[in-house]
């Protein structure tokens, strides 16, 4: 998810633009802190759970998929963060966007709490954290529309890498707890792609396209941008033909890159135990 600090030579108020201030800008480039690394072990911990006879199954397929989503929220506003930085941006840097702590792209409410009470309530992949960009540094319109698209591509890419191992390293006969998990924190990356990709102001479907609408436009859609999604999730959640509509494009897309839908059940059986 994007949001924009400059847009048509205007600059947009928001909480803590104005911190940080005081420093010069520095491009540092991409530098995985250490909080990254530790996410990534904490993941692979997890994972090696998945296979151990000592913990209960149900609960080590809970860290891992929820340690993972978490990771994939990380990608996700990497990778619209290093779009950003290769078209110009360069302030993404000094603000920590490209060292891969999600510290950097964290709300308490938005990024963590909100997404994780959502997929533990329903299964939905909700949006997390948010990169800042000066959009009014970016080289081009179509540089904007990529620099949208990075972040539900990178959840895509995520999800096929989660399926191509499952099958590469034959895990659903060996090992088919963690086969269920990877499968279900998979079919999460699948479901985040599609609704990422809607067209709905706040998403970033319509941040591709909202560089090629006219100014009058895109003034009269901003005061909504907020709601967007919002809107979405109400209907998801309360309208049964938009959700069925949405799901069954959620396993459409799984089942064309390869998703074993039978592996993401019986991983969100394990995953959703309490029900």
């Amino acid at each position: 998810m994007l949001k924009i600090l400059l847009r048509d030579g205007v600059l947009w108020p928001h909480e803590g633009m104005f911190e940080g201030m005081a420093s010069p800008i520095q491009s540092t480039g991409v530098r995985p802190s250490p909080i990254f690394f530790g996410l990534l072990a904490l993941v692979g911990l997890a994972a090696y759970l998945c296979t151990a006879s000592f913990v209960p199954s149900e609960l080590a397929v809970f860290i891992f998929v929820v340690s993972g989503w978490i990771l994939s929220l990380v990608f996700h506003e990497f990778a619209h963060a290093y779009t950003a930085y290769k078209g110009g941006d360069r302030s993404v840097a000094s603000k920590g966007y490209l060292t891969l702590d999600p510290r950097k792209y964290a709300d308490p409410l938005t990024s963590l709490l909100l997404p994780c009470l959502f997929i533990l309530m329903g299964g939905i992949a909700l949006p997390g954290g948010a990169v800042w960009i000066n959009r009014g540094a970016i080289r081009s319109r179509a540089t904007e529309s990529l620099m949208s698209l990075a972040g539900p591509f990178s959840n895509l890419a995520f999800g096929v890498a989660l399926i191509y191992s499952v099958s590469v390293l034959g895990l659903a006969a060996s090992q088919p707890v963690l086969a269920g998990a990877i499968s279900l924190l998979a079919y999460f990356q699948i479901l985040a792609f599609v609704l990422n990709m809607l067209p709905v102001p706040g998403l970033d479907g319509y941040g591709a396209i909202e560089p090629h609408l006219s100014h009058e436009l895109r003034a009269q859609i901003q005061p909504y941008r907020q709601y967007g999604i919002w809107i979405m999730i109400g209907a998801l959640f309360f309208i049964p033909p938009v959700r069925d509509v949405f799901f069954d494009m959620v396993e459409n897309v799984g089942s064309f890159v390869g998703l074993d839908l039978t592996l993401r059940a019986f991983g969100s059986s394990q995953f959703f135990f309490w029900l």
